[in-house]
């Protein structure tokens, strides 16, 4: 099962390693990591996807909290939450096919960003398993490369996860 955690962090150098060093060391292995200022510029969000149980869950939150930088760790389990991913895609495109992909790109609500003569590369924003189709589907032409920013998620409605503001 993939959790969704997020943790506000004191933005300084070392945070980021003193973090993904604690699930190293745990054998925990972080399947997506999202990480950027907030407003508030001393501090930083994470989102971490981890796959495990609920008690590989509650021990990962509870070493996040021993952490003397980190403010405040969140499991999004169970939550009403909004998640999204971004990608960008670079695929073959040859001029016989362009039509093609720009039909795909259009029902995902993709942006063909840059194009050459022999590719282009496509920015796609959604959930999980949006990017994932459009990228089996773009997958019958040849990826060339692509890059993906792993999933970022806030709780629905007025609640945030720093409830100090």
């Amino acid at each position: 099962m993939q959790h969704t955690i997020t943790a506000l962090v004191e933005n300084r150098p070392g945070v980021l390693a003193r973090v993904s060093g604690l699930f190293a060391r745990r054998g925990f292995n972080i399947e997506s990591l999202a990480v950027s200022i907030t407003e508030d510029p001393s501090v930083s969000r994470m989102t971490i996807v981890v796959a495990g149980d609920d008690n590989v869950l509650e021990q990962i939150t509870k070493q996040l909290n021993k952490l003397i930088d980190v403010i405040k760790v969140e499991d999004y389990q169970g939550m009403p939450i909004v998640q999204r991913e971004l990608a960008m895609v670079k695929v073959n495109a040859d001029p016989s096919i362009r039509a093609e992909i720009m039909q795909i790109a259009d029902v995902f609500r993709a942006k063909i960003i840059d194009i050459s003569d022999k590719t282009f590369t496509i920015e796609v924003t959604g959930s999980v398993d949006k990017i994932d189709a459009l990228v089996k589907l773009l997958e019958t032409y040849g990826i060339r490369e692509m890059v993906r920013t792993g999933r970022i998620a806030m709780m629905r409605g007025a609640r945030t996860v720093d409830n100090r503001r």
